[in-house]
């Protein structure tokens, strides 16, 4: 094993998982935002509510449709750069990954088009005589949302196997690991933690997203402040509960850490004759070694994740208390920037959060199992460094192309162009909506009778 391959290796895997996280939590809060919206939207009937889905819905859909292709690569990686990985374990958690990848790449995007494309036949504000299309419309994103539950869910199946392999035995040979108990790893705590850990962090992420990009619109003074003031308090009242939840499952997965990876335990809370303890213990275990992971990645990422939640839950609280008077909603420009400013906040909380978990099991790839430097794959220095610079560069612009079609489009507002709308009318603008003009003589989509939105 050449050390600067696996030094690069290890970077890479870093910088490509870290950066397709950032998209999978937007997706999966925004995915449970929209698809609430829209059954409001489709019970309620009322116009606002279905250009909420509208707007938000089309953010979601951005973010979903740059992010997919980051996850691309870390399906690929996996046999590229740690081949000692996939040979040893990949009996085990393959499957987790081979089921993930249909999830996702063939169930909840062919629902996804369904949705986007179907929604002239049943979108929320449709003529009441497509009733039935409106709640097969609203169940097609249901699918999606849950598919990408599911999606999320078997991703941690396979790393929570890594943190704290459970369900395997070792082959005959002793140089690969077989299942063994597939209840044990589907039920495996450091994966069922994790997962409901993530899912609080990404309505989390969702709801800050929304509070602040409504901040911005009512900040300006847009003339569209009932659609913004309504889109910031959901994102407040959304974003308060769900850091709540967020903290009790990292708390009972710190709590978890003295039994699942001691050694990262006593790193974190400084604990030095522990550490000598647990060190002394795996060598005479497992051979000579240094198996004390680096202090300054596992305690900072802990570190700075428990900041953020500390920000993050006096800044919440206060959002919630402040939500509750409408003037200030509307009119509270200080608020405003801050809501704006905190946005980054649920980013560097569960990117920390990640560096903290992954980082502190090291020199483990599979924790007590195989070590990361005997996972690496047989490659050149110089191959190494030309993956690595070829999937950071894609990586990078990817990122930027996301941020500005999601900043561009948030900028713009609920303008009628876009998601869900009708151009197949001789102006464009669709049949007029309170003369029955609809397809089959009822009122068309009510987001598509407003004009657009210019400052």
């Amino acid at each position: 094993m050449n050390p600067d391959v696996l030094d690069l290796a290890r970077l890479q895997f870093a910088l490509t998982a870290g950066g397709h996280f950032l998209f999978v939590a937007l997706t999966l809060g925004l995915a449970t935002v929209v698809a609430v919206l829209q059954t409001v939207a489709t019970i309620g009937r009322k116009p606002l509510h279905a250009r909420m889905v509208r707007y938000w819905g089309q953010l979601y859909v951005i973010n979903y449709a740059v992010g997919i292709v980051t996850g691309i690569v870390m399906e690929f990686q996996f046999g590229m750069s740690w081949s000692g990985l996939t040979h040893y374990a990949g009996n085990v958690f393959g499957a987790s990954l081979a089921v993930e990848t249909i999830v996702a790449f063939f169930v909840e995007s062919t629902f996804l088009g369904l949705w986007i494309f179907g929604w002239q036949l049943g979108g929320p504000g449709v003529s009441p005589g497509k009733r039935g299309y409106r709640w097969v419309h609203l169940a097609m994103i249901w699918v999606v949302t849950l598919t990408a539950y599911l999606s999320a869910y078997w991703i941690l199946v396979s790393n929570g196997f890594l943190n704290h392999p459970v369900g395997y035995r070792v082959a005959e040979g002793g140089d690969t690991l077989v299942l063994d108990d597939p209840v044990a790893v589907l039920t495996n705590p450091s994966a069922l933690l994790a997962f409901g850990h993530i899912l609080a962090g990404a309505l989390l992420t969702a709801g800050f997203f929304v509070a602040g990009v409504s901040a911005y619109h009512l900040f300006r003074r847009t003339p569209e402040w009932e659609f913004f003031g309504r889109s910031l308090r959901i994102g407040v009242f959304l974003s308060f509960p769900a850091l709540m939840v967020t903290a009790v499952f990292g708390g009972i997965q710190f709590a978890a850490l003295s039994t699942f990876q001691p050694m990262k335990s006593a790193v974190f809370g400084q604990k030095t004759s522990e550490i000598a303890r647990i060190q002394a213990d795996m060598v005479a275990r497992f051979g000579p070694g240094d198996y004390v992971p680096s202090e300054a990645w596992t305690r900072g990422g802990g570190l700075i994740m428990l900041i953020c939640f500390a920000l993050m839950m006096y800044f919440t609280f206060a959002g919630v208390i402040l939500a509750c008077f409408k003037k200030v909603v509307l009119r509270f420009r200080l608020w405003h920037l801050a809501l704006m400013a905190a946005v980054p906040l649920p980013y560097l909380a569960m990117i920390s959060g990640w560096v903290f978990r992954e980082a502190g099991r090291q020199p483990w790839v599979v924790y007590g199992l195989l070590k990361t430097e005997d996972a690496v794959s047989d490659l050149s220095p110089g191959a190494m460094r030309a993956s690595l610079i070829v999937f950071t560069s894609l990586f990078g612009l990817l990122a930027v192309l996301n941020a500005w079609l999601l900043a561009r489009t948030a900028r713009r507002g609920p303008v009628d162009e876009g998601l869900g709308h009708d151009d197949r009318g001789g102006s464009g603008d669709g049949p007029d909506t309170t003369s029955g003009d609809g397809p089959d003589g009822g009122p068309e989509d009510p987001a598509d009778s407003l004009p657009a939105t210019s400052y």
